[in-house]
């Protein structure tokens, strides 16, 4: 008898549990068979982290997708935008990276892509697999089974991340790169061996047991060795990745953090320059200086709710160049819409090496105003608490795109739900420190109470 299996797992955005409770051999192996079949895929490639149990799944996958017809290409341990380059670049059918990204060492998962590296969210696709792994619905056995191959594509991911920026003008920065024993450790030395930097690395080995924190650097407290090698190395700047490395944190030559609106706004302003008026996108939690320098820099400004799949449908139907959220993920129209943080850091290595000054002093015209954070809060009736704040600030500009956002001339403030817990996520930005600290305990107070 089949155990049950826990329809948690299922995500918006990608399949995620614990290993092998929840996300188990089994599910992988129905899983493989399912997506080969509902894609009609003659070609899959596959990537996975460092994790213990990514052979493990990967093995499985691999059985179920040849079981339906499909030839599986492993690209061994690779970083996810590395997976989703190598689906855009050499024309698969689709793609699956085997992952948990920034979650601890227990879990695995995996992330989905059709051809082109379109994403498949719970609204495209993933519910259909979702539906039939959890039936056992497994479609028939081909006649001629799949096979099993090798690839490595680390050289060209490196090349086509390079591409995005003029390679000379990269002055030679002395850079602390955290990798958190993630994927980092693998993709960095193959991008930064054609740079002249100098990298000091910290955590390149890869280990899934993160034994020395986290690969989570949107917590702060994770952050705190990378900060202490940069004040301790004299270096230039520092940045994190997560544990897939499809993320990206910076801090300054001072060892300061800098958030991912301001990243957004680099970015931006420097792919305006190799094109000029172009449309950028910025998700709606990012600061008001985006869309602001956005339009300074001559481009287009587009806000957008919170979320990759959404994010990346907007960017195709628009022609959108580059988009970037507050979180760390970094679009690009020319990488197949998808995200990566490696050719976002790379992008700001050229933008500062062109300004000239230090990383603090390229910034300061950008980080103006004063952020609250993402602040979670559980509550009972998510509606009611939604009702209530715009009730409270009803004099406002107030608007519906992701949750509400509540808006000022100094100050504004958006409450989310989040898609799978009771919980409302908040974010507060002020012209000034003050103002933004009233304004966030204010809000605090009336969610929880």
């Amino acid at each position: 008898m089949q155990a049950q299996i826990d329809p948690g797992i299922f995500k918006s955005y990608d399949v995620r549990g614990i290993y092998p409770s929840e996300i188990t051999d089994d599910v992988a192996y129905r899983i493989g068979r399912v997506f080969a079949a509902l894609l009609h895929a003659r070609r899959i490639v596959v990537g996975r982290d460092m994790r213990a149990s990514g052979e493990r799944l990967f093995a499985a996958f691999a059985r179920g997708a040849c079981e339906s017809g499909a030839d599986v290409v492993s690209i061994g341990k690779v970083s996810t935008d590395a997976l989703y380059f190598a689906v855009g670049k050499f024309g698969f059918d689709g793609g699956v990276m085997i992952t948990a990204s920034h979650n601890p060492a227990q879990y695995n998962g995996m992330k989905l892509t059709r051809a082109r590296a379109e994403a498949i969210s719970l609204s495209d696709g993933l519910d259909a697999i979702r539906d039939a792994v959890l039936a056992n619905r497994m479609p028939p056995r081909a006649d001629q089974p799949g096979s099993i191959t090798e690839r490595d594509i680390l050289e060209a991911f490196a090349e086509h991340c390079l591409s995005f920026i003029d390679r000379s003008h990269v002055k030679p920065f002395k850079i602390a790169i955290d990798a958190g024993n993630g994927m980092a450790g693998e993709t960095v030395p193959y991008v930064f061996k054609k740079l002249p930097c100098e990298v000091i690395p910290l955590y390149f080995e890869l280990d899934g047991s993160f034994p020395n924190h986290p690969a989570s650097p949107i917590e702060p407290e994770n952050m705190a060795d990378l900060q202490a090698a940069v004040r301790k190395h004299g270096c230039d700047i520092g940045v994190a990745f997560d544990g897939d490395a499809d993320r990206m944190f910076i801090v300054d030559e001072k060892g300061d953090l800098i958030d991912g609106s301001t990243v957004t706004a680099l970015v931006a302003l420097n792919t305006l320059k190799r094109y000029p008026g172009s449309k950028i996108l910025y998700n709606l939690i990012c600061s008001r200086s985006v869309p602001e320098l956005i339009a300074k820099a001559g481009g287009v400004p587009i806000r957008s709710r919170v979320g990759h799949s959404i994010i990346k449908k907007v960017m195709r139907e628009q022609d959108v160049v580059f988009g970037g959220e507050h979180s760390g993920h970094f679009y690009f129209r020319d990488n197949w819409y998808a995200d990566s943080g490696m050719i976002a850091l790379l992008q700001c290595l050229e933008l500062f090496s062109k300004h000239g000054g230090t990383v603090s002093q390229a910034i300061a015209p950008i980080d103006t105003r004063f952020r609250s954070g993402e602040i979670n809060s559980e509550v009972k009736d998510v509606r009611a608490k939604l009702e209530a704040i715009e009730a409270q600030y009803r004099d406002a500009q107030i608007d519906h795109l992701d949750g509400v956002t509540i808006a000022y001339p100094d100050w504004w403030m958006n409450v989310r739900p989040s898609n799978t817990e009771p919980l409302l996520r908040l974010n507060v930005e002020g012209d000034t420190a003050a103002t933004m600290e009233r304004h966030r305990d204010e809000a605090l107070a009336l969610i929880r109470s």
